[in-house]
């Protein structure tokens, strides 16, 4: 009983932000017919929506208003040119959360991996360089077709990347950034029931939710979602979590995803809102510990490693109570 208590509190303890005050840059890439880009603009208002709720910075990329530039042929004023003019600002943030979401279409062409842009578009290699000198924390969500390469191309240290394919050959119109949109701010997706939804939970539901999609249709899923925040550019499916733990490993010995991701959320709950930025930063250390203490498990005997646990849990408990 005492240890099914003290597991209750990790898992209150999951989700802790990252950032006090994240900025969101949504992307609507290029619609090619009327359909899509009635979709895309859909999904777009609900991450709006999503990151006003939260308190986010929301710079929009490609929205209609915008569409007259490009008629015009104005080079400067591409979409391109704006997303890395948002990009460049981003040197300047040395802490704060970004997000880049983009959605719409992706191509590519057995080398090069591109995100459809109206104009140039943005290919997965040019956007790695943009974000080279960026230290802040960032997590980039490709929501395209094809989007694959772009987990191998963005991978690296305070990196989140999750793409709507596991390569570059899945080019048929990719479903998720429909469901991710609308479980970024589900309550129903908060699997460990702390009043906001992570990262990891709406990648998870929405990865379930476009699985079931294509076999209710009846129709061969041409989309297989990944996540990385190992670092490892490897990437790891939704059915490799058991709630929002992962199960299994790319590697015998490699780094777990999923534990950062869990620490993302656009939408805060009540107890994080009044929370400080310094209280919130040693919260997220200690469960950056206690993913690495489960990682261990395995190696230690149990008496250890229920005793490490204890003495990290304790510490959480202190720190939401306020006392020393």
């Amino acid at each position: 009983m005492k240890w099914m208590c003290l597991m209750c509190t990790l898992v209150v303890a999951c989700a802790l932000p990252c950032a006090a005050q994240p900025t969101l840059i949504v992307v609507q890439g290029a619609a090619g017919e009327e359909t899509y880009g009635k979709q895309f603009a859909q999904w777009r208002a609900r991450w709006e929506a999503a990151g006003k709720q939260g308190g986010a910075t929301v710079v929009v990329i490609g929205d209609m208003e915008e569409a007259q530039d490009d008629a015009e042929g104005n080079a400067e004023r591409s979409d391109k040119s704006r997303l890395g003019a948002a990009i460049e600002v981003l040197k300047e943030n040395q802490k704060d959360a970004v997000w880049i979401v983009l959605l719409g279409h992706g191509t590519f062409d057995g080398k090069t991996a591109r995100f459809n842009l109206r104009g140039p578009d943005v290919s997965a290699d040019e956007l790695a360089q943009w974000l080279t000198p960026v230290e802040c924390p960032v997590a980039i969500i490709n929501c395209s077709s094809s989007s694959g390469p772009f987990l191998t191309a963005l991978k690296g240290r305070n990196r989140i990347v999750i793409t709507a394919t596991r390569s570059g050959s899945e080019m048929n119109f990719a479903r998720f950034g429909d469901h991710l949109s609308q479980a970024i701010a589900d309550k129903k997706a908060d699997l460990d029931k702390d009043g906001q939804t992570s990262l990891l939970e709406a990648y998870l539901l929405a990865t379930r939710q476009t699985q079931e999609w294509y076999k209710e249709e009846g129709r061969l899923a041409t989309e297989h979602a990944l996540l990385d925040d190992s670092g490892d550019g490897l990437g790891t499916p939704a059915d490799w979590f058991r709630g929002v733990h992962a199960i299994k490993k790319a590697k015998e010995d490699g780094p777990v995803d999923g534990v950062r991701a869990a620490q993302w959320w656009l939408v805060p709950g009540e107890r994080e809102k009044v929370m400080s930025a310094e209280k919130k930063q040693q919260l997220d250390e200690l469960e950056l510990k206690i993913a690495a203490l489960r990682q261990r498990k395995m190696t230690m005997s149990e008496d250890a490693y229920y005793s490490a646990l204890e003495s990290l849990l304790v510490d959480l408990a202190k720190l939401y109570s306020g006392s020393d």
